[in-house]
């Protein structure tokens, strides 16, 4: 899973990064200071993995991943080349989702590109870039398609019907996941690698002391209720708490969060945010080599979920050896779970759930 992390400048987005990943990508208090897009690669934090390890007496513990790329600062007018331009939208076309991070925090020593504070006016600023950059490779492409088209092509057909029905949707200045779709339609959009296709979580971005309590601040309630209408999702977070959490060994950490009143860390819940926005779970492998957590869209079938270890565990998949992991632990090791029926054994119908501890077997 690959996020973009995007936004105007100075609104927190490279400090939270840094926050997250560890990574040390430059922040500063000005414009662009992000001038290539930063890589960094996250461990999702996963419980079950250290009892699995414990349990198996296993020699490496492999968690999923998710790869965050914090994007340069986009401006008004991005998408005609202002500011660093169409250079780093390019990069946001290769991203599974959006984290845009909005700024909800007053604080006059920290520049604002547009002079004050207006959530909204921030997030439509941003959307209507994307928007714009959307319909120029819609357009581009349609000049494509339209020859194979009108010559009786059926791919090109559909293709362009797609893409004028699209088009309309871009100049009403809306993104293109607000069109309710076909399946068919879906897949072929996932060709396109339009930006506003992406799914979007807006992260609030608030001042530290208001993390225990943020219910007046009206700029969260305002982005809360426009993500409601898009039906995108939302979280509220302060980049520099987290980016003192980031700074922590695990215990004291957890001890500033309890002083916070906080349960999760703003980590924790983009994680969460972004799995369900997504429609991803994890599933898990356990032994004496290793204990792994894989990621895999909700609803694969056990073949699928095979072909994620290797292409040859899918084509020649048999049959899998499955136990919640809820059961194995309280179960206590494989075996016992095994002798008190817990483990099944499913075939290729069978639809991978969260948290299944898998055994797969195959013959190439």
């Amino acid at each position: 899973m690959k996020l973009g992390v995007v936004g105007l400048p100075n609104v927190g987005k490279s400090t939270l990064f840094n926050a997250i990943t560890k990574a040390g990508a430059e922040s500063a208090n000005y414009p662009f200071c992000t001038i290539e897009p930063n890589i960094g690669t996250v461990a999702i934090p996963d419980n079950r993995l250290d009892k699995l390890e414990k349990m198996y007496t296993s020699r490496k513990k492999v968690p999923a991943v998710i790869d965050f790329v914090d994007i340069a600062g986009l401006v008004k007018g991005a998408s005609n080349g202002e500011g660093l331009g169409n250079k780093f939208l390019s990069h946001i076309r290769e991203v599974d989702a959006l984290v845009h991070v909005v700024r909800c925090f007053e604080d006059e020593s920290i520049i604002h590109v547009e002079g004050s504070i207006n959530a909204i006016r921030d997030i439509e600023t941003i959307n209507l870039e994307l928007i714009l950059s959307d319909l120029e490779s819609v357009d581009k492409r349609i000049v494509k398609v339209e020859k194979q088209a009108k010559a009786g092509d059926k791919d090109a057909i559909r293709e362009r019907d797609l893409l004028v029905k699209i088009k309309k949707t871009l100049e009403a200045e809306k993104p293109v996941r607000s069109l309710v779709l076909e399946n068919e339609e879906k897949q072929l959009l996932k060709t396109f690698f339009l930006i506003t296709s992406k799914p979007v979580i807006y992260a609030c971005n608030i001042a530290e002391e208001e993390i225990s309590d943020y219910s007046k601040n009206k700029f969260v309630k305002a982005v809360q209720e426009y993500a409601d209408k898009e039906q995108s999702q939302t979280i509220v977070l302060s980049a520099r708490i987290e980016e003192e959490l980031a700074s922590l060994e695990d215990d004291d950490a957890e001890m500033f969060k309890e002083e916070l009143g906080l349960k999760n860390s703003g980590l924790s819940s983009l994680i969460k945010a972004s799995y369900a926005l997504l429609g991803l779970i994890s599933y898990l492998t356990a032994g004496e080599q290793e204990v792994k957590a894989w990621t895999i869209t909700k609803g694969t079938l056990a073949p699928g979920a095979a072909g994620k270890i290797h292409t040859d565990f899918e084509k020649g998949f048999i049959k899998a050896e499955v136990v919640s992991y809820d059961e194995l632990i309280k179960a206590g090791n494989f075996v016992k779970a095994k002798e008190a029926g817990k483990v099944r054994i499913e075939g290729k119908a069978y639809e991978v759930k969260d948290g299944d501890v898998m055994l797969f077997r195959f013959n190439v």
